[in-house]
């Protein structure tokens, strides 16, 4: 449970009271919270910077059990993502704490220069997101959500800013279903497990939702997501979800990329790159979770969500280096390598997706290359599009939501790499480098005049340790990106 609220600290019994500071600025009202924060820098270790903290009990001043002083640097240097973090932080802090009520104090938009919406918007986000646990395969379960987390505001802004807690919430439990379904081991959500999960919640939404088995996918000539799926046990599906609101005139196209395990293929992985090949399906865990959230949210926009979902594994039956198949565009692939599988499911949604709906914008959500993670790290998403509007509107949700995002180029040269002497297209470039630019540009040859744009989560997508509101495992990324993103078209 998570509420604005206005609190009168002398007199309202308070179990844990959490407050921001600025090591050198004062960025509150309130008189009381003023004074305890004097108290608090009157003390040698705590002076507000960056990760200080500190408690004090029992406080004359307020009826608080604790009060919580976080710490957050200079006031030169913090941004909307400090306040996300510093809740995060204070919520993550109060469950290993094994606390059950909290109440934050929200700084003055005036002093710190910001809209109140943002401000709101951002801590509400860190505390909704802070207080996942992800415990499902534990018997012993050492962390408790917080069970009652309050901001402290003002009655007017109480009112004023209720509906957006409310969508906040339910943006961030979109990001969470994501999140959990990227965490959860590839043993239970082999395609079938994975689509039967998906197709449950979507319905629940009211979503309009389509499935084409390996049948109907042979019927339709799904030639490139057969070809991935051939050397597995499981049989490949197409989820589509569709959320359709009367009078909608726009269609969005959302695909994302459902590999519930990369083993690599023939073209098989390290032991140390297959580790966490669970997470190969975070794009399409992302694109499910926000056709849910629209749909939640009752968005304007006909917005359709595209899932091939495959698991790449090794057998007799697995396609091999140098075969060459049929895609649903009617192109051919030579198969360079089986562990560019990613880019092969994808352009026959792609292509699917443009047939059937003629959308307005498409957009694909993938972790496709290892190579956009060694460009742009761990914690930044390559974006690509040819359509400068529709890149720049990602960046900015991506600064918004700090999902951030890198336009990178697609040369026209560069799909020179790309040629193959037997078939139309190579699924793999004849140089080691600009991988990532390349898979881009492979996709690109089956997007034809659609608005498109492609976003390369493989950094983003999987934490190996936890952050201010994320714990380690699945992040969610780019649930709230695309939401943002459909709020701008």
């Amino acid at each position: 449970m998570i509420h604005l609220k206005s609190v009168d600290l002398k007199k309202e019994k308070i179990e844990s009271l959490v407050i921001p500071v600025c090591e050198d600025k004062n960025i509150f009202e309130d008189n009381i919270i003023i004074s305890l924060i004097k108290e608090a820098k009157k003390i040698k270790e705590f002076k507000g910077g960056k990760d200080d903290e500190l408690v004090f009990y029992n406080l004359t001043e307020v009826r608080a059990e604790r009060v919580i002083f976080i710490g957050l640097g200079k006031f030169e240097k913090i941004d909307i993502e400090t306040f996300r973090a510093a809740a995060g932080k204070a919520v993550k802090e109060s469950i290993k704490k094994k606390l059950s009520n909290v109440l934050i104090a929200v700084p003055s938009a005036k002093k710190i220069n910001m809209e109140m919406t943002s401000l709101l918007a951002a801590m509400l986000e860190g505390s909704y997101l802070g207080n996942h646990v992800f415990d499902k395969y534990k018997k012993e379960k050492k962390h408790t959500p917080v069970k009652k987390i309050n901001f402290l505001v003002t009655p007017e802004e109480t009112r004023k800013y209720s509906r957006l807690s409310s969508r906040i919430k339910t943006i961030c439990q979109g990001t969470i279903l994501a999140r959990e379904w990227v965490s959860t081991p590839s043993n239970d959500k082999r395609p079938e497990h994975f689509s039967r999960s998906i197709v449950s919640l979507a319905r629940k939404a009211n979503l309009k939702v389509t499935v084409l088995g390996e049948k109907e996918l042979k019927q339709k000539k799904f030639g490139a997501i057969l070809a991935v799926a051939a050397g597995s046990e499981s049989n490949p599906r197409l989820v589509v979800l569709e959320h359709h609101p009367k009078g909608s005139k726009k269609t969005v196209v959302l695909v994302g990329k459902g590999v519930t395990f990369d083993s690599g293929g023939i073209n098989l992985k390290s032991s140390a790159g297959l580790t966490e090949m669970k997470l190969d399906m975070s794009g399409a865990a992302s694109v499910a979770a926000t056709l849910i959230t629209a749909a939640e949210l009752k968005s304007k926009l006909r917005v359709v969500g595209i899932l091939p979902i495959v698991e790449n594994m090794v057998s007799g039956n697995a396609s091999r280096p140098g075969d060459i198949i049929k895609t649903y565009d009617g192109k051919t692939v030579e198969i360079g390598n089986t562990d560019a599988e990613g880019r092969l499911i994808l352009i026959d949604a792609i292509s699917y997706g443009i047939k059937k709906y003629k959308p307005r914008i498409l957009i694909d959500m993938a972790t496709l290359t290892g190579a956009c993670i060694v460009a742009l790290g761990e914690k930044i998403a390559g974006t690509f599009s040819f359509d400068d509007k529709l890149a720049e509107d990602i960046i900015l949700s991506g600064q918004k939501t700090h999902e951030r995002c890198w336009r990178l180029p697609m040369p026209e040269e560069y799909k020179e790499l790309l040629k193959s002497d037997f078939a139309d297209l190579n699924n793999m470039s004849s140089t080691h480098y600009g991988g990532a630019i390349t898979a881009a540009l492979f996709l690109s040859e089956f997007v034809k005049d659609t608005r498109w744009a492609h976003i390369d989560i493989a950094g983003p997508a999987y934490a190996k340790k936890e952050s201010a509101y994320c714990g380690a495992g699945g992040t969610g990324f780019g649930v709230r990106l695309l939401c943002d993103v459909l709020d701008k078209l």
